[in-house]
């Protein structure tokens, strides 16, 4: 009973780090969807893409902090873009779209452009590819939300 305090934190702290993984929902056929905040989601993250890419293009080269500030804005940037990505694969590839339904072809490859899209995002500053992202979701809910 000497390491019962060592096992409970360990338990805690295996739960933490396993739960911070868990950002799509879930795989299991519960039947508890929400199509339209799952879009909303994704046109949040977009914008904080975009919101990056215009605070990474006033910052001054050459500057240290300036650069400190430039890694942040690139990882915050990146990271939203690759939320977008596992949202398409874990929520609508795996989850939602079906080969049975009638406009599956279409649905693939509009959740592939939004896939596109993103990584365009991660490799760019220019907030034309934010806007291309932000297109790509806008059509894909349309063809999408139809259903």
């Amino acid at each position: 009973m000497k390491n019962r305090p060592l096992t409970l934190l360990l338990l805690v702290a295996s739960f933490f780090l396993t739960s911070a993984h868990l950002g799509a929902h879930c795989q299991v056929p519960c039947g508890i969807f929400d199509d339209e905040t799952t879009f909303t989601i994704m046109h949040e993250h977009t914008e904080t893409i975009r919101k990056a890419m215009v605070e990474m293009a006033k910052l001054e080269p050459g500057d240290i902090k300036s650069h400190q500030q430039f890694v942040r804005w690139v990882n915050n940037k990146e990271s939203h873009a690759q939320k977008i990505q596992d949202l398409c694969g874990e929520y609508f590839l795996a989850q939602r779209i079906k080969p049975s339904m009638d406009n599956y072809v279409e649905q693939l490859k509009a959740v592939h452009a939004i896939m596109i899209a993103a990584m365009r995002a991660k490799q760019n500053v220019d907030t034309k590819y934010a806007d291309a992202l932000q297109t790509a979701i806008h059509d894909y809910a349309h063809i999408y939300l139809k259903n």
